[in-house]
């Protein structure tokens, strides 16, 4: 009997360099059998499209793109009962691919296509949030909160560059414009804090920004969230900080507090800026003051 594989593709992945990158694993999907197809046109698109194809009984969800459409595709499956939840291939075409990387997912999308297709899945972890206004969504990789969720907002300001160096300029702007610490206090499964904060990243995997490795023990199976907390300092002390974010070696500096968890709240003395895997789920003008989030142990089943 034939599987039911569907395949849900962003072509402007990449800034648009997807299309073609995808149109050369046609054959390779074909000598295993052949799937359906689906493109996104707007945002959320792959949302619709992955619950859809829960409902109608395909097996396993392929999302070719970026973490953006990777994250997208999970918050479809997440809104499926477990037992009705395909399992989840990923092949990476996007700036970042930071899930696909901590899942062990092959950087080459020819590779990663063959295991989407025919691996063994295994559980892995989900992160879930819940804003003040009864919002919810779902997170694969990162949270960022303040200063990491600033980053993210002008990293889509930056049409004209890719990956790691598009993040890397918004982390300098970011420095030199927007370097506000929030008022936070904090209440996790095993701790309470209160702190002037300048980044909070809440982290199932290890890395963002196709570079940055920000929780370094950040384990996407292990039924914890890390955090990685940065509280008020100098600009120049967050310039010199870049670099032991690059090598995951900041936790020598005072400056950085790690932790893990596995249920958190947090109150805010100001707005919240915070992107959900590089998707943009509080922004500029937005008036968000608390949060809840938790881990989902191995809610979702990976192929990798």
């Amino acid at each position: 009997m034939k599987r039911k594989i569907k395949i849900i593709f962003n072509p402007m992945a990449d800034m648009g360099n997807a299309w073609r990158a995808a149109s050369d694993l046609r054959p390779i999907i074909e000598e295993y059998g052949g799937a359906d197809w689906s493109g996104t046109v707007y945002p959320t698109h792959a949302t619709e499209l992955a619950r859809q194809a829960g409902e109608e009984g395909y097996e396993r969800v392929i999302a070719i793109g970026g973490d953006g459409t990777v994250h997208e595709v999970l918050n479809g499956l997440m809104q499926l009962p477990p037992e009705q939840r395909p399992i989840l291939g990923i092949v990476p075409l996007g700036s970042g691919n930071d899930f696909a990387r901590a899942v062990g997912v092959p950087a080459s999308p020819a590779e990663a296509l063959r295991r989407a297709l025919i691996a063994d899945p295994r559980p892995t972890d989900v992160g879930w949030i819940r804003d003040d206004l009864g919002r919810q969504e779902y997170f694969d990789n990162t949270l960022g909160i303040g200063f990491d969720g600033v980053v993210n907002l002008r990293s889509h300001r930056l049409p004209l560059l890719r990956g790691f160096l598009m993040y890397f300029v918004a982390v300098v702007q970011t420095i030199l414009l927007n370097f506000d610490p929030m008022k936070l206090h904090i209440e996790t499964d095993t701790e309470t804090l209160d702190a002037h904060v300048l980044m909070l990243t809440l982290c199932n995997g290890a890395r963002e920004g196709g570079g940055f490795h920000v929780a370094p023990a950040a384990r996407p199976d292990d039924g914890l969230l890390d955090y990685v907390l940065v509280s008020r300092l100098s600009r120049l002390m967050m310039f010199r900080l870049i670099p032991e974010f690059m090598n995951g070696t900041q936790a020598r500096f005072p400056q950085v507090r790690l932790g893990t968890f596995r249920r958190l709240k947090l109150i805010s003395d100001r707005p919240l800026y915070i992107h959900a895997d590089g998707e943009v789920f509080s922004g500029f003008g937005t008036r968000l003051h608390r949060l809840e989030v938790e881990v989902l142990p191995g809610a979702l089943r990976v192929a990798c």
